[in-house]
């Protein structure tokens, strides 16, 4: 099956199998607004309409589709045929197979349930740029990843929970392990609300969905919001000075221990 690529950022990838990749050329990425806008009278010349479950591709693609007025599955995990997808309900705790019947339609996909495409071919680029027009006015943008791999692709991923306490607290602790390892630093939806770690390293059911080859997770009791997120992690290890915390059912490796303890340890411990 034939495909093109809108890029939004940076300099074309054409060696990802595409005939044309629309390169943009953007500084960032646009509202959600502006970005469904400028995808509509490009998106009327395909039958199918993806992009990667990010966080960015929730926020969007729904609006394009409302615009399309073209059905919707997201979160797809598996293909079944081109009009037939699994995608996770209840939290991930159940697999739904969805067939859509509209001709078109749009998709959003997991990346943790597929294998890295092979890169070849070289595409056309495309340059045009698009009409941007929208209501929404970004306030601010701040970056804070300092670095690390992004929680998507990471190979391993150390989040706290809401006992960090505080920012300083959380990035020293969490995120000294996590420079340790070389790893990404993902956090709870209990602590971005209580405003110790970022939004963008929310991870579970309403945030980022992970599979790391391992998961460390320190002061996490283990909801069903977040485990909805990790799920797909081949190697969690959970801290948690509480033996009954529901996430020790899960973890393949639990420790009961204090975190501001065995965290600080581990992380000396790696440092040599």
């Amino acid at each position: 099956m034939g495909f093109d690529i809108v890029q939004l950022t940076g300099h074309p990838v054409t060696d990802a199998g595409a005939g044309t990749v629309f390169a943009w050329g953007l500084p960032s990425l646009p509202p959600a607004d502006y970005l469904a806008n400028a995808l509509e009278p490009l998106a009327k010349g395909y039958d199918r309409v993806v992009a990667v479950s990010s966080m960015q591709g929730k926020d969007g693609l729904p609006r394009l589709a409302g615009l399309l007025d073209w059905p919707m599955v997201t979160d797809v995990v598996s293909i079944v045929d081109d009009c037939t997808f699994v995608r996770p309900v209840l939290a991930g705790s159940v697999l739904a197979t969805v067939r859509v019947a509209a001709p078109k339609f749009l998709l959003t996909f997991r990346p943790a349930g597929f294998p890295p495409a092979e890169r070849s071919g070289s595409s056309q680029v495309d340059a045009s740029r698009p009409e941007w027009r929208g209501t929404s006015k970004r306030a601010s943008q701040s970056i804070r990843s300092a670095g690390r791999p992004d929680l998507a692709t990471a190979k391993v991923i150390v989040s706290g929970g809401r006992p960090l306490k505080d920012a300083e607290t959380f990035e020293r602790v969490i995120g000294g392990l996590a420079d340790a390892l070389g790893g990404g630093v993902g956090a709870t939806r209990a602590a971005v609300d209580s405003g110790i770690a970022a939004n963008e390293l929310q991870v579970g059911q309403t945030g980022k969905v992970v599979a790391p080859d391992l998961y460390i997770a320190a002061g996490i009791s283990g909801s069903t919001q977040h485990m909805a997120g990790i799920k797909d992690s081949k190697v969690i290890v959970a801290i948690n000075n509480d033996p009954d915390a529901p996430i020790f059912e899960s973890a393949d490796y639990g420790l009961v221990a204090d975190l501001f303890e065995a965290v600080p340890e581990m992380t000396r411990k790696l440092k040599g």
